[in-house]
């Protein structure tokens, strides 16, 4: 990270949580921005640059989910969402609509740091990977195939919609950004932002099978998915980025 502390933005409603979660991560040597709804959230986010969303998805008379499918429609910045324990329909929708990660009420407030830097490293990682990463691009192009990163969508060449689940369009996000360029199963658990307990380093294996199996004609013999034996994975086509 830069020599700049990070800036976190956290979204909720309950003034004590808001002190909470201020007072520690400034102590931690994070900038904290705490607000109470999505206005004050739209507020910061065009007058501010910000390194990390914390948003609680219930928000008293507001659509948390919603208010969390608005900011990810319209910009990159890294999500994090808080539910309650038992809340595990919001927490997988929440990562479904591509939040980095997710911790539960009532958290530590050593666990929540440590999330924070986890998911910022990640981010870090990504751009120092990608140096040439753009918030303005809009799809990736490759051998008729487009990949929308806007509305989260890959159309094939004869028009057809194919349906990814979030892992696998990370996945794909983080080939097409990189392309006919080895990456390692570490730097792509990374990029693609896979995370959560029950993530291994053999996941990566499984998600490349499935996605190949989606985009490959003969996912046994890959055309663009290609293995690089004890070195990773690569991209091996070219790609167009469009804007």
């Amino acid at each position: 990270m830069s020599a700049q502390p990070p800036h976190v933005l956290a979204v909720d409603d309950d003034p004590a949580i808001r002190e909470l979660i201020a007072d520690y991560l400034t102590e931690n040597a994070v900038r904290v921005t705490a607000v109470a709804n999505g206005a004050e959230m739209r507020r910061v986010l065009q007058t501010e640059s910000v390194d990390l969303v914390l948003m609680d998805l219930r928000l008293g008379g507001e659509d948390g989910m919603q208010l969390a499918r608005s900011l990810r429609d319209t910009s990159q910045v890294p999500l994090m969402i808080v539910t309650g324990k038992l809340d595990e329909a919001d927490r997988v929708m929440g990562l479904e609509l591509a939040a980095d990660d997710y911790i539960n009420k009532p958290f530590s407030s050593r666990e929540l740091l440590a999330r924070i830097r986890a998911v910022l490293r990640r981010y870090q990682m990504a751009r120092e990977l990608l140096p040439m990463r753009d918030e303005r691009r809009r799809a990736y192009r490759f051998d008729g195939w487009e990949l929308n990163l806007r509305s989260r969508r890959l159309t094939a060449p004869d028009g057809r919609r194919v349906e990814l689940s979030n892992g696998e369009f990370n996945l794909l996000q983080a080939l097409c950004a990189a392309p006919q360029r080895v990456l390692s199963r570490d730097q792509l658990l990374d990029l693609s932002r896979l995370h959560g307990a029950e993530v291994y380093d053999r996941s990566i294996d499984v998600q490349i099978l499935r996605l190949r199996r989606k985009v490959e004609e003969n996912p046994s013999e890959p055309r663009y998915i290609c293995t690089e034996r004890g070195a990773g994975y690569v991209f091996n086509v070219p790609v167009e980025t469009l804007e």
